[in-house]
């Protein structure tokens, strides 16, 4: 039995749409973070200025180290308006395409959450997440953890490792995770 060329086409599209429904929900899940594809120095030089008009250069900051497969000590050093920061530091880990630290500390009160801080590759980004605002504690007035991004370009290789495992930043975290670790 012969069939034309236009039958042989509709056949063949009904089977790639009936075919369609699988191929979707066979997609690959996102790819897992490597904590590799964190690794470095990011950080933006800008512009920042007082209340009195009086503007000055400022410098945010991201730090991100290996210390283990699934693990990276984090330092995020942010600037804002009238000279207020963020500053937060730690052990995160690697989950789905982010790396999140949830500080090993309690709040002072049992009713505030604990912080929870996420990075994750946002386009061209690193972006800096604290999605409930459970890390302001971190930060002066002006200062949040949220919604903030660093350009992915800014990324360098981290040159002062030796001063940086000295600091007293990395020495607090690498205790306070080992900690953690230890039943």
């Amino acid at each position: 039995m012969k069939t034309s060329a236009g039958l042989r086409f509709m056949l063949a599209t009904v089977g790639l749409i009936a075919a369609l429904p699988a191929a979707v929900h066979a997609a690959p899940p996102p790819p897992e973070t490597t904590v590799q594809s964190f690794a470095g120095r990011y950080s933006t030089h800008f512009r920042n200025g007082l209340v009195s008009g009086e503007e000055y250069w400022s410098d945010d900051v991201v730090e991100i180290v290996p210390v283990g497969a699934q693990a990276a000590y984090i330092r995020v050093s942010l600037q804002f308006y009238n000279g207020h920061s963020c500053d937060i530091w730690g052990v995160g880990r690697a989950e789905g395409a982010r790396l999140v630290y949830r500080d090993p500390n309690p709040p002072p009160l049992p009713t505030l959450p604990h912080c929870t801080l996420s990075l994750s590759h946002r386009g061209p980004d690193l972006l800096i997440e604290d999605a409930e605002n459970t890390c302001k504690s971190y930060c002066g007035m002006r200062g949040s953890l949220m919604h903030q991004t660093l350009p992915l370009t800014s990324r360098r290789p981290i040159t002062y490792m030796r001063r940086l495992r000295d600091s007293r930043n990395y020495r607090e975290a690498m205790t306070a995770w080992k900690d953690r670790a230890t039943p």
